[in-house]
């Protein structure tokens, strides 16, 4: 197999750092280089039983700065790039607009510029279903690679920007790139900010869980593995030029994602506490992925089996999600979800 390197930006957070897992270890002959800001989502701890390996490479750096990324283009000439690194939590984005913008939008375009003039083979840009807008709680009504980008928070709106910047780069000079877009993703490393790894540490330390509204909006989830196998078919197969959406058909409200996780953990539903509800709250992504399963891709876990698995990886790596809910993080939430 011919040696390739493939640079993953955000590989030190969630489903980027997942990613340089599974890359890592499926493909030895490639040489994964994980670059990272490390901001307070990015986690290198993660990482520990492959760093040693001789084709995971880890590089500290901002998206956003432009001479620091070309020089790296420069130092490693790159085949591939994946492209995860990005702000990505909806209640920050309400509170804090502009680093969305920063990191989203003018990082996506730094890259793209470097990509460019060091002529990659693929740029892999990792977006999310929320730059569609939401849908009516109509079963028979999907996102498909056409709907129209109608996006409705800060966040959704830098990475529908970021989508069409990746777009006018192909379109204009040519550059080789795709489009993932992904439904909600879960599993093991997701960071406790995020419904269902905040809904597990919460019961697990005997604490209310905060619920938007009354709980009914519907999200579409994604195992966090299925998606990884997705990015890697879309990274070697994928028509050039092209969007993928990527998702589970695991729909759930929000409200039975929370009970399911209560149950599992054998703990009451009284531990459910709802709050006002988050300012233009999506009703429901539910994501059409026929378009890449023609490509050849297929998810393994179902909701159960995934969410199973989750709250056992939770159980078993208390040590890790418990250093993260204390200190700034634990400011946050109070502010966050105070009535």
């Amino acid at each position: 197999m011919e040696r390739k390197k493939i640079l993953v930006t955000g590989g030190a957070g969630f489903i980027g750092g997942n990613f340089v897992q599974y890359m890592v270890g499926k493909y030895p002959n490639y040489d994964i280089y994980n670059l990272d800001l490390l901001t307070y989502a990015g986690d290198l701890t993660k990482h520990k039983e492959i760093e040693e390996l001789a084709n995971y490479h880890f590089l500290k750096a901002d998206i956003a700065d432009r001479e620091a990324i070309d020089v790296l283009f420069a130092e490693y000439n790159f085949d591939f790039v994946v492209h995860f690194a990005a702000e990505s939590h909806v209640d920050r984005s309400i509170t804090d607009p502009g680093i969305f913008v920063q990191t989203n939008v003018v990082g996506t375009q730094v890259l793209l510029d470097a990509a460019k003039q060091f002529g990659i083979t693929k740029f892999v840009h990792v977006s999310t279903d929320e730059v569609y807008g939401d849908l009516e709680f109509d079963p028979r009504t999907f996102f498909t690679e056409d709907t129209p980008l109608q996006p409705n928070s800060p966040y959704s709106a830098s990475k529908a920007s970021s989508d069409l910047l990746v777009r006018a780069y192909h379109e204009t000079f040519g550059l080789p790139v795709n489009i993932t877009r992904c439904s909600n993703n879960y599993g093991p490393y997701h960071f406790p900010e995020k419904l269902i790894p905040l809904t597990i540490s919460r019961v697990l330390n005997g604490q209310k869980v905060p619920v938007y509204g009354d709980g009914k909006n519907v999200r579409d989830w994604l195992h966090v593995l299925d998606h990884c196998s997705a990015i890697d078919l879309v990274m070697h197969e994928g028509a050039i030029g092209e969007v993928y959406n990527v998702g589970g058909h695991n729909e759930r409200t929000n409200l039975e994602v929370v009970k399911t996780i209560i149950e599992t953990l054998n703990k009451s539903n009284d531990l459910i506490e709802y709050v006002t509800d988050r300012l233009g709250h999506d009703k429901r992504y539910a994501i059409d992925p026929t378009k890449l399963e023609q490509l050849g891709w297929k998810p393994e876990y179902t909701f159960g089996t995934g969410i199973a698995q989750t709250i056992q990886w939770y159980i078993d790596n208390k040590k890790w999600w418990e250093q993260i809910i204390t200190g700034e993080y634990q400011k946050y939430f109070e502010k966050q979800y105070s009535n």
